[in-house]
């Protein structure tokens, strides 16, 4: 009997240090939230706030992101509020970086729309970097005004 465990034994040992071990992928919240408010104002009538914002969660693994958004807009009259909505989700976008690594990630929005948006709301620039070797790109994602977003990286060279 001693001798089965001790053969039971070796075999879980050696089926446990020869499968390999699945390592999970990491997420990281950018560094940099931003948020956008604005009213609508009219004497005697209903006034409306709105406020968004947005981040991005970055798999450090194989460089896709996830750019999220959430909102509110609360309606009032002058003596009380009226209504409160609320509204979010995060849109998964493809990897930056085509095979997988260890990467670091940030992200900014364009300020409140029509201030540097010639169609749509404007737009957002994603940086990803390979902490692995010198390797970085900036990625430039505007809206197209025709229901597309456009998005183009440029690989970064070093001088």
């Amino acid at each position: 009997m001693n001798h089965v465990m001790k053969i039971s034994l070796g075999v879980a040992l050696l089926f446990v240090t020869l499968v390999p071990v699945a390592h999970a992928d990491e997420f990281k919240l950018s560094n940099n939230q931003r948020i956008s408010c604005s009213r609508g104002l009219s004497a005697g009538k209903l006034n409306t706030a709105t406020c968004k914002s947005y981040a991005y969660l970055f798999n450090v693994k194989t460089s896709e992101y996830f750019r999220c958004s959430v909102s509110l807009a609360l309606t009032r009259d002058n003596k009380e509020v009226i209504n409160v909505q609320t509204d979010g989700g995060c849109v998964k976008k493809p990897r930056i970086f085509e095979t997988d690594s260890n990467y670091s990630f940030d992200a900014t929005e364009t300020e409140p729309p029509n201030t540097n948006s010639f169609f749509g709301t404007g737009g957002y620039a994603v940086w990803a970097s390979d902490t692995t070797a010198q390797k970085i790109r900036g990625c430039i994602i505007i809206s197209s005004g025709l229901g597309s977003d456009i998005s183009k990286c440029l690989e970064m060279t070093f001088q």
